[in-house]
């Protein structure tokens, strides 16, 4: 990786161990997340001896036996950066950097990073040691939050301060574009990449548990380059934006969470392999039972919105 490192790392470990103690009170996407990569797991229809989650904040030991992969999966260790949270799960479980991890080659068949991977650095560097701690055909299922995540936010913060001190500064994380996700999993290694998005919606009544959510995650901003703390001017102008641009007829605000899922597999002989381009004989129209349009005629996607009512 080139240039200055974004985010403190040694910041985000403290700001996780302190959330640590109060996260079930607002752990309710983190907990979504585990629950949606373990289904993603389970849809492989494959068992898996080893495996082991990179964050996702405790949870994967108690939703794993709870669900279809209770019995898919023979042994799990649970892994965040902060020993305190890591220490959250029944399962074994250590404290390690996301960064540096400390897993010997070919060992495991299944890794899980449920939000577990937007506050790397090195995120291409992270991918391809997980790609080398897995044996050959291992999965990897991932996500993160993504660019657009806290939208709202971002935009009201930043006209704030610039209306009422002339300058801005970043006051919420550089969140990854991951259009290219697929290519970024080719480049470290893996096979038959998979990537999309989801859209939470969460409405608050009060924008201050917004505020305490993210803290309550320890997903507040972990930036290198921190700001000075924001003006109470400045973040009551910011309030009044958000709440003339986005609240609801009941007065209520929504906040937008925008989770990246991503996917792959380590490399090994007998896998399949994409055809080449060309060689399809039969459109996909057809075998959708869809209707061909070109791309002036498509209409704009709708992503279906989850609420949340705290």
């Amino acid at each position: 990786m080139s240039g200055p490192a974004p985010f403190d790392r040694s910041l985000l470990r403290l700001r996780r161990d302190r959330a640590a103690g109060r996260i079930d009170a607002h752990d309710f996407l983190i907990r979504e997340a585990v629950k949606d990569s373990l289904e993603r797991a389970a849809f492989t229809t494959r068992s898996f001896d080893r495996a082991l989650a990179i964050g996702g904040a405790g949870l994967t030991g108690e939703e794993m036996a709870a669900g279809p992969m209770a019995d898919r999966i023979g042994w799990l260790a649970e892994m965040d950066l902060s020993p305190r949270m890591a220490m959250r799960t029944n399962s074994p479980a250590f404290a390690a950097n996301e960064e540096s991890l400390p897993l010997a080659e070919d060992s495991l068949d299944l890794v899980l990073a449920p939000l577990g991977l937007h506050w790397i650095n090195d995120l291409p560097g992270a991918l391809i040691q997980i790609r080398r701690a897995l044996k050959p055909d291992g999965l990897f299922i991932g996500s993160m939050f993504a660019a657009g995540t806290l939208a709202e936010l971002r935009e009201c913060l930043t006209e704030a301060e610039l209306e009422i001190t002339g300058g801005a500064a970043a006051r919420i994380a550089p969140f990854a574009d991951v259009r290219d996700a697929g290519g970024l999993l080719q480049r470290a290694g893996f096979a038959m990449p998979v990537s999309d998005l989801d859209r939470r919606r969460v409405v608050y009544r009060d924008p201050a548990r917004l505020f305490h959510d993210l803290r309550g995650m320890g997903e507040t901003a972990s930036l290198s380059d921190r700001a000075p703390a924001l003006k109470r001017s400045v973040f009551a102008r910011a309030l009044a934006l958000y709440a003339e641009r986005y609240a609801e007829e009941d007065g209520r605000l929504p906040a937008t969470f925008v989770i990246a899922n991503i996917s792959g597999w380590a490399p090994a002989p007998d896998q399949p392999r994409p055809k080449a381009p060309g060689s399809a004989t039969v459109r996909l129209a057809d075998a959708l039972g869809a209707e061909e349009m070109t791309v002036d005629e498509k209409a704009s996607p709708h992503t279906p919105t989850k609420g949340r009512k705290p």
